[in-house]
């Protein structure tokens, strides 16, 4: 087994040197990571006969739970394969791996600090993780992907940009910003659907009770009237209320399978594109898509651009963080334009996707040579407009939710008074 000699710190902050036995260099790292030293040098040793530095327990695998550090304590037992964290855990991360950064830590020590927290949960097994990975010479995007799924495409790419800029602090930043607004739209969006989701549930309520036992009621009284004719409105709906009885199987199928081959439709890579266009023409949301396509593109090359990456450079990694690929394919005519040495705003023309009021504020900023200020007042002046949408959604989903069930009782109650009065003044004839 190959000899390492290693130079590190202590616990207590003092060098120490010696040399251990390890199988390779990423393993010779891990022993001495369990044993609590921060290494500052490691080289594989050419005296294999000098005294070598043992683990307590030679035999045990790098993720051993019962592995002792010099402090007495356990190490936390690490899952193996990828760790899927909460929403909640994802934004904790962001936040507290910037706030680190931001303050100086580089990154691997930064990894380390949360690792050692105590109330972190499963962001202690990412953390080891990536911090892994990282110290083996891979990239911190990449070390996210194979640490966690639940980052994604798009936090990985926001990763890769920052760490191209130099400005992985002020990108996690900002995408800690995001997903903290993410969740408490989707917290808002919940306590906004209590009440209508209250009134559908009545409401549905109300229709079954008039299918399945006052119209058939109201069918029985108007045959048994002599000379009782069925209303129009109340012979639609006992045709509706027969046609669900013999049908409602059929009908709860075709919706579950109906949806099972959307999913997979939308789901399928030859179709991605097709369905984020659709998104961007939905009354409302796609408004909200569109805005927030912008705000998420406009920071970027902002941080990008402001830390010194050539502008074409800034775009495709700006490229690479969009989601939607109907945008990404407009954003490819953009790089393809300034690749040929057309400006940036002269591109966002020729692209024809892209809103007056942005191409203006990138051409100040082409003018004044200030081009990361103009991004980010663009991207603040967006997502204000972002904003807006979202309370215009949100404020109309109550008044929408009670005009559909009022519609749709109203209706219905309707039908069966004037079914009822028809049937009295037959009785008095």
């Amino acid at each position: 087994m190959p000899l390492f000699a290693y130079k590190a710190l202590n616990a207590q902050g003092a060098v120490t040197n010696g040399e251990l036995d390890a199988a390779d260099r990423t393993e010779a790292l891990r022993v001495l990571d369990r044993k609590g030293l921060q290494p500052v040098s490691l080289r594989e040793s050419a005296t294999a006969g000098a005294a070598s530095v043992r683990t307590q327990n030679p035999k045990a695998k790098p993720e051993d739970a019962s592995a002792t550090k010099p402090n007495g304590k356990k190490e936390t037992l690490i899952p193996e394969g990828p760790v899927k964290l909460k929403r909640a855990e994802v934004v904790l991360f962001t936040e507290e791996l910037s706030d680190m950064l931001s303050a100086g830590l580089q990154l691997e020590p930064a990894l380390k600090s949360m690792e050692n927290r105590q109330e972190l949960g499963n962001l202690k097994a990412v953390s080891y993780k990536i911090r892994q990975v990282v110290r083996d010479g891979v990239a911190f995007s990449s070390a996210l992907k194979k640490a966690s799924p639940s980052f994604g495409p798009l936090y990985c790419s926001l990763a890769a940009a920052g760490e191209a800029s130099g400005a992985l602090d002020t990108i996690l930043k900002r995408q800690a910003h995001y997903l903290k607004t993410l969740a408490e739209l989707q917290s808002r969006l919940i306590l906004a659907m209590i009440y209508p989701a209250f009134l559908v549930l009545a409401g549905v309520g109300v229709s079954i009770v008039f299918v399945t036992t006052l119209i058939p009621q109201l069918t029985s009284l108007i045959q048994s009237t002599p000379g009782g004719k069925i209303p129009l409105g109340a012979a639609i709906l006992i045709g509706l209320s027969d046609f669900l009885k013999k049908w409602w199987i059929v009908m709860i199928l075709t919706i579950v399978a109906g949806s099972i081959f959307f999913k997979a439709w939308k789901d399928n890579d030859a179709n991605k594109s097709t369905w984020d266009r659709i998104k961007l023409r939905i009354p409302l949301i796609g408004p909200v898509i569109t805005s927030r396509f912008y705000v998420q593109f406009l920071e970027t090359m902002a941080n990008l651009v402001g830390n010194g990456l050539p502008l074409l450079r800034a775009l495709e990694l700006s490229r690479d963080a969009s989601h939607n690929r109907s945008l990404r394919v407009e954003l490819d005519r953009v790089i393809e334009q300034v690749g040929d040495g057309r400006s940036f705003s002269k591109a966002l023309i020729r692209s024809g996707a892209f809103p007056p009021l942005l191409i203006d504020m990138v051409s100040v900023g082409e003018q004044t040579g200030k081009i990361d200020v103009s991004l980010r007042r663009a991207a603040e002046r967006y997502d204000k407009e972002l904003d807006k949408d979202l309370q215009r959604i949100m404020a109309l989903i109550m008044p929408t939710v009670l005009i559909v069930m009022a519609l749709l009782i109203g209706t219905m109650a309707y039908l069966m008074i004037t079914a009822i009065f028809q049937t009295i003044s037959a009785l008095n004839k």
